[in-house]
């Protein structure tokens, strides 16, 4: 008997109690090791459609539904004891007559029944709006996995109503009519033999799960659904195996599932090449150590294919390279490249520029770009830097550089673009990866991309890369163009959000323009994204002062806390480490331990997270909170004061609303944004709906 566990199961059991899911999952590893067992109290759901739905005995309250037959045990949801008995009269499991899929469909006519029996709630009329699927046939509909029943009801659904309709489609269902919304695409669903298995169909797959033993069934009660599972949407598996016939770019708003494209092309190329070796990377080592997690999970077993992808952060692979190669390298702080300029800024010549625009000068073209001869900074294209300077300007800052050079050599000490400028002529034609995949490409430097551009060679499909432009947080835009990185007719968007609600990636996108453009005139539409799921509206709020914020976020997070939601699935952000404070004392306040974010990004069981925004990029949780959003801290006064150059400060107010908006996609149910009076100018776009128009 295969023993199986649908996604609707895992769902149900995050709800319940610490206590209430220890007790639950020894009733599952019983039921895994013997169903017919003395001791297990099955006991048919009497008002069910469906005759094989069963309900089992956790204890005086909780019951755990399932479907079991002859072939297999599947368990399905578990609750309460009417919440468990209600939600198994209210579905059936059927075989799709067109997919041939295994589907977990609501029952219409009980759905209908239930609408008929509510109280009429006495709103405003609203505008009409349109029917959005009369285009099609039902044909078309059905062969979207559609259950038959429910088309009529699909055809009645406008822009408005449709979230009401996905809550009681089949997932795949649901995708495939977004998708359809966002692209004007309907894409059939692929189709089994009629004596085929209907567990076996890929979307059945995806949502319903065979276990082999008890350490698979531990896995799947101890993480998520979409932490453990393996498949994928079928725009997504198309981008993964497809040759792209040059280097890819992979993007989407967040939550659109970029970072499991990139783990599965990763395992993919590796499956495909049993002598390749991959290299899975991205801009930090926060970032990598989630890789690691994602990936262990997704190959399991399969030594072989988890031996050859190595995955790393950029720097820490470079520091690893240079170090067989070269010997450690002695990385130069950025305090030590301040001490260097700052004499040669008072010098005679140098006192034509302020340190803060040599710095960014340094920072921005010189190093980056590793410029070495007076001949290559007198000729290169100082892209982003909008103060002109002329040729004996540009004479006189290369003679301050040099001597910059000159201080970093004489100590032994290297910068990271020194590190990848020299692996890049080191591992020329010698490179230890075939295949290359990155993600969060949108915050790698300059001298990171060259080194990549390099590592893969000739390679057509060597390269893959998954980021958002609206998240870059960390490095300004260059061309990617110049450093022979051509993704041209080979981006692709991803457009489905499978991890926050409609409400939150609406409210979140305001903060950003409809389209946002590379340097190379690649240009990302934000623009037609749907959410899988719908949900409460995210709660925008200031206060007279910090006491009055902190109350306020306490007690939300003490209302979710008594809604069911778990202390480990609540994040709160803050600008910055000064504002941590301020976190603590919310949580203080109502007596819940918080654990403070590091660059592993654990969270901790019964224990709310609490971190900076810029720990927040990787996360995911039920519920965030973003805490003092005020003026002046974002966007941050302290990087303000320090722009020289009004391409700077551009900058900055671009990379302050990507690190907002990061910090509000963090969350998939509950979302509240708070800040003290004057709070920032972000909040009143939060609250507007005005998006800003994009730049070519």
């Amino acid at each position: 008997m295969d023993f199986r566990i649908a996604d609707t199961f895992t769902a149900s059991l995050t709800k319940l109690s610490g206590h209430e899911q220890k007790a639950v999952k020894t009733t599952a590893f019983d039921l895994q090791l013997d169903p017919a067992a003395p001791g297990m109290r099955l006991h048919k759901v009497d008002r069910a459609r469906d005759p094989d739905f069963w309900s089992v005995r956790v204890n005086a309250d909780i019951r755990l539904i399932v479907h079991k037959t002859a072939a297999s045990l599947l368990l399905c949801y578990v609750g309460h004891h009417d919440d468990a008995y209600g939600w198994a009269e209210r579905r059936k499991i059927e075989r799709h007559p067109t997919t041939g899929a295994a589907q977990l469909v609501t029952i219409r006519e009980r759905v209908l029944d239930e609408v008929a029996r509510a109280p009429v709630a006495d709103v405003p009329q609203e505008r009409f709006l349109p029917p959005l699927f009369l285009a099609l046939t039902r044909d078309e509909i059905v062969g979207a996995g559609v259950p038959p029943e429910w088309v009529d009801t699909v055809y009645k659904a406008s822009e408005d109503s449709i979230f009401d309709l996905t809550e009681h489609l089949p997932a795949e269902a649901v995708e495939a009519l977004l998708d359809y919304v966002a692209t004007g695409v309907l894409r059939p669903a692929a189709k089994i033999e009629a004596g085929a298995d209907p567990f076996s169909h890929p979307d059945a797959q995806r949502r319903f799960r065979v276990l082999d033993n008890v350490d698979e069934l531990a896995r799947a009660l101890d993480y998520p659904w979409d932490k453990w599972t393996v498949f994928l949407h079928p725009a997504q598996r198309t981008l993964v195996e497809r040759d792209h016939g040059g280097p890819v770019r992979v993007s989407g708003t967040a939550g659109t599932g970029k970072t499991i494209v990139a783990l599965h092309r990763a395992v993919f190329l590796a499956r495909r090449d049993p002598a390749a070796k991959v290299l899975l990377t991205t801009f930090s080592n926060t970032l990598a150590n989630a890789l690691k997690v994602k990936l262990a999970r997704l190959v399991g077993g399969e030594g072989d294919v988890a031996g050859r992808i190595t995955v790393r952060s950029i720097t820490g692979l470079g520091y690893d390279l240079h170090a067989k190669a070269f010997g450690q390298p002695n990385i130069a702080s950025a305090s030590l490249i301040q001490s260097l300029l700052a004499p040669l800024a008072q010098s005679e010549g140098g006192r034509r520029f302020t340190p803060k625009f040599l710095l960014g000068e340094w920072s921005e073209v010189v190093d980056p770009w590793q410029l070495r001869r007076w001949e290559d900074y007198r000729d290169v294209a100082r892209l982003g830097r909008k103060t002109r300077i002329g040729g004996k300007q540009r004479e006189v800052m290369w003679g301050i550089f040099a001597q910059v050079r000159a201080g970093l050599a004489e100590r032994g000490a290297v910068t990271w673009a020194d590190v990848f400028g020299r692996l890049t002529e080191h591992l020329a034609g010698t490179s230890p990866f075939d295949f290359a995949v990155i993600d969060e490409a949108q915050d790698l430097g300059v001298a990171e991309m060259r080194f990549l551009a390099s590592l893969v060679g000739d390679r057509q499909d060597g390269l893959c890369f998954t980021g958002d432009l609206g998240q870059r947080i960390f490095q300004q835009p260059f061309s990617w163009l110049s450093l022979g990185v051509d993704v041209r007719g080979r981006s692709h968007t991803l457009r489905i959000n499978y991890r926050t609600s409609h409400q939150i990636r609406a409210q979140a996108d305001r903060l950003l323009p409809g389209a946002i453009a590379d340097v190379d005139g690649n240009t990302e539409s934000r623009t037609g994204a749907v959410s899988l799921f719908n949900g409460p509206p995210p709660q925008v709020e200031t206060f007279a002062d910090a006491d009055e914020e902190a109350k306020a976020v306490g007690f939300w997070v003490m209302e979710l806390l008594e809604d069911g939601v778990q202390p480990d699935e609540i994040g709160v952000f803050v600008r910055s480490e000064a504002q941590i404070r301020r976190a603590r004392l919310a949580l203080k306040g109502i007596g819940v331990p918080g654990r403070e974010l590091n660059d592993k990004l654990e969270t901790a069981p019964g224990r709310v997270s609490i971190g900076t925004m810029h720990l927040a990029k990787g996360l995911e949780f039920r519920a965030v909170a973003v805490m003092a959003c005020d003026d002046e801290v974002i966007p941050s006064q302290e990087r303000i004061a320090s722009v020289t150059d009004d391409a700077d400060l551009e900058e900055v107010y671009d990379t302050e609303r990507h690190l907002l908006y990061v910090a509000c996609t963090r969350a998939r149910d509950h979302l509240l944004v708070t800040g003290v009076d004057p709070a920032s100018e972000f909040l009143e776009d939060l609250t507007s709906g005005a998006r800003r128009e994009s730049e070519s």
